[in-house]
């Protein structure tokens, strides 16, 4: 993986927002754009994860989405009640948020543009995931495969979060550096399932996170709009992308009703269920998901 070139971090102009962005291998391969969940910056798609994806061959392009690290901040918009939002959710009412996933889809098409890419694979994480999914649904003419991973129909009637992941989600993490990453620590530790742990990793790479921008506002304008954004499960019917649905069977975020529920509705979807994994991509299983995805880009 020695040889494969990673670029610098890059901001650019697209439509009303700025969204940095860096890439990995060679311009001349087919892309394949990663889209990251809510709260986390491009830099939690390891760069083994990168590389090795740039090594089967592709042009891997991770960014920051808006509201997070180095791209656009909305903080003029205010911080939402998050708990008021989820019981509009849950009695059926509409819910209003400063921009939804449609937007944020947006943003990934306008950087394909601004990269000159006709078509590209998308592979989403999480809140990535359905980002993508929204893709597929409003441009599948941008998408050759979609790879959505521990994501899901946004249908308010599947299994909710555990307990103590929804006080995660609605919880702002501290300020001080330290108790930050003390805090991430404990988080990754309870979102990571039944798999090994990687302790270390994760406190450097929480560290890393917050020197490089500690911006914790922007995660609950992130999950209005994924409230906002309403169940995608009808829209999926509609697809025709050829899609891979990864999901953990240990995951308290996202249930893995969420991910089967996603493969079921869109016609001809593949469904990789793992064992114990959670709502995170450790190093163990990193190599697993890095050929489920390159195979199906391949097809």
């Amino acid at each position: 993986m020695g040889n494969i070139v990673q670029s610098e971090e890059t901001s650019v102009k697209v439509g009303e927002v700025e969204i940095t962005y860096d890439t990995f291998g060679d311009p001349v391969n087919p892309p394949m754009l990663l889209i990251m969940g809510l709260s986390t910056q491009m830099i939690f798609w390891d760069e083994a994860f990168c590389r090795e994806l740039a090594t089967q061959g592709y042009w891997v392009i991770r960014f920051d989405n808006r509201d997070v690290g180095l791209s656009t901040k909305f903080g003029e918009a205010g911080v939402p009640d998050l708990m008021e939002l989820m019981m509009k959710v849950q009695q059926g009412e509409t819910v209003e948020a400063p921009y939804t996933l449609l937007d944020m889809a947006a943003d990934a098409i306008g950087l394909l543009d601004v990269l000159e890419i006709d078509t590209a694979h998308i592979v989403g994480a999480s809140m990535g995931g359905m980002i993508a999914q929204t893709i597929a649904i409003h441009y599948p003419e941008r998408v050759r495969t979609m790879t959505s991973i521990m994501s899901s129909t946004n249908n308010p009637e599947l299994p909710q979060p555990e307990p103590e992941a929804i006080s995660i989600l609605i919880t702002p993490p501290p300020p001080n550096r330290a108790e930050y990453i003390e805090y991430s620590v404990k988080t990754w530790k309870f979102l990571n399932g039944e798999l090994s742990f990687d302790e270390e990793y994760v406190r450097k790479r929480s560290g890393r996170a917050y020197d490089r921008n500690y911006y914790p506002e922007g995660s609950g304008r992130q999950l209005a709009a994924i409230l906002a954004s309403g169940s995608r499960k009808e829209e999926l019917r509609n697809v025709k992308v050829p899609t891979l649905v990864i999901h953990g069977d240990a995951d308290p975020l996202v249930p893995v009703e969420g991910g089967k529920e996603t493969a079921e509705v869109i016609p001809n979807a593949e469904l990789m269920i793992i064992e114990d994994m959670g709502h995170s991509i450790p190093a163990e299983i990193a190599p697993k998901i890095i050929e489920a995805i390159t195979q199906h880009a391949r097809k």
